[in-house]
């Protein structure tokens, strides 16, 4: 018999109380990949609801520019 093994869960950073601000480039560029598009929610762990948060945070920092669109 094969013997799997159980994924970890990965937890939401946003529902444990972290928060995320356009006016904070460091933080967004977490959940940008090197080419420059938004990580998905199954690789980053966040819930659906706080996944719109931070895609809308990410798309306002690139609209006054303290996010490159591409790399």
């Amino acid at each position: 018999m094969a013997e799997f093994y159980r994924k970890k869960k990965k937890i939401c950073m946003m529902c444990t109380g972290k928060t995320v601000n356009y006016k904070e480039p460091e933080t967004l560029r977490r959940y940008i990949n090197e080419k420059g598009k938004i990580v998905p929610r199954r690789v980053t762990g966040n819930c659906a609801r706080h996944q719109r948060v931070i895609a809308r945070e990410i798309k306002r920092a690139r609209a006054i520019g303290l996010l490159p669109y591409t790399k």
